[in-house]
């Protein structure tokens, strides 16, 4: 393995070499799911974990096979579709580990090369690579002679299952996310919802791409700002021996609140701890507070009953209905619009009863939340 430096911007973070050991210049700038400690001579334990450690942290930075048409979109850029976290690793280190997501990049110790030469914000994306993220369509010859890796990073490193591709217009990154139809009407049908209540949020708005309906959200990042999972503060705050409630408590517990609320009102199952997480200042890589919700497309899932699903965002063992409860009681359910009373015909089964019944338990479950405000 050759050396390395970890980049945040253009600060050189630390170098993790072929052997394990490495050199921490900054540690307020490490990212936050990757722990690397100095070993001492001939502590091979330490800097085998160093290794691994650096291993994951560049495999997360790529996207997994269970992505659809992630097969695809490997084959059409000549990479094997790697398994292990080395593997992936090698993957990502080829297009400097880049991503939409934040201002984190690597490169070989004695590569010289700015992030302004190379920072996705800046450069753009090709178009010829939508196709294949989006549809699993292979690139024509063409396009594959014309396509630079750094084109198709964004789409290499994005997060998540479900199809979806990133596109440049009018200056501004959009995602369009495709899949099964129902689901895409799932997330524009939640974020219409979500509207109604004081929360930020990513905003989902229907599109049409190749005459098929999908959803298009604009990118919430930027070089200033970056997002960081929840499950990465997590192996942050297990390394610091803290919890990831303490930094929820302390920079957005009201935000917290409302994304327990928003999901169980819309019956969302997809709050794991990657589709939720903190907005960082890249200034001084601190938490501002939680980023905007997003992710609607498992919305009303579970939602045959009035409990919900099991919540995702607590430790405890309590049901959506009783998370939304307790939020609701902490700080109110912060409805600042009214919903239209032809909710019924937004929802995205053609079969009238069925969408009945969801507008039905969409108002019972308000109705709960009214009766725990008015308790308060």
């Amino acid at each position: 393995m050759k050396s390395y430096a970890i980049m945040h911007l253009n600060r050189h973070v630390a170098t993790i070499r072929g052997d394990g050991s490495c050199t921490v210049y900054f540690p307020r700038f490490m990212p936050y799911n990757l722990y690397l400690e100095r070993a001492e001579a001939g502590d091979l334990d330490v800097r085998m974990n160093n290794l691994n450690n650096f291993y994951y942290w560049c495999a997360t930075r790529l996207l997994t096979l269970d992505r659809k048409y992630a097969k695809e979109i490997l084959n059409s850029l000549g990479m094997k579709q790697a398994v292990t976290d080395k593997d992936r690793a090698e993957i990502a280190i080829t297009y400097h580990a880049l991503c939409l997501t934040d201002v984190y990049w690597v490169r070989e110790l004695r590569e010289k090369v700015t992030y302004e030469e190379i920072n996705l914000y800046d450069h753009s994306l090709s178009d010829a690579f939508v196709d294949v993220a989006l549809r699993g369509r292979s690139l024509t010859a063409q396009n594959a002679a014309l396509l630079d890796r750094r084109d198709s990073a964004g789409d290499l490193a994005t997060a998540g299952v479900a199809p979806k591709a990133w596109i440049r217009r009018d200056g501004a990154f959009w995602l369009l996310k495709d899949g099964d139809p129902r689901e895409v009407e799932a997330e524009l049908m939640a974020s219409q919802i979500t509207r109604c209540f004081d929360v930020e949020q990513v905003l989902y708005e229907p599109e049409d791409y190749q005459g098929q309906r999908v959803s298009a959200s604009r990118l919430m990042t930027t070089k200033e700002r970056s997002i960081v999972p929840a499950e990465f503060v997590e192996v942050y705050a297990t390394n610091a021996e803290r919890e990831l409630m303490d930094y929820v408590r302390r920079y957005d517990l009201r935000g917290y609140h409302m994304m327990n609320i928003v999901d169980y009102l819309i019956g969302n199952t997809d709050r794991h701890w990657g589709n939720w997480g903190f907005w960082v200042d890249n200034q001084n890589n601190r938490f501002l507070r939680l980023h905007p919700l997003m992710d609607f497309n498992k919305a009303f899932h579970a939602y045959d009953s009035i409990e919900g699903a099991k919540c995702l965002t607590t430790k405890e063992n309590m049901s959506q209905k009783d998370a939304a409860i307790r939020a609701v009681k902490a700080i109110g359910l912060n409805q600042i619009r009214a919903l239209p009373d032809d909710l019924a015909r937004f929802f995205y089964y053609a079969n009238l009863k069925i969408r009945m019944r969801l507008d039905i338990m969409f108002r019972m479950r308000l109705d709960v939340l009214k009766k725990a405000e008015e308790a308060r």
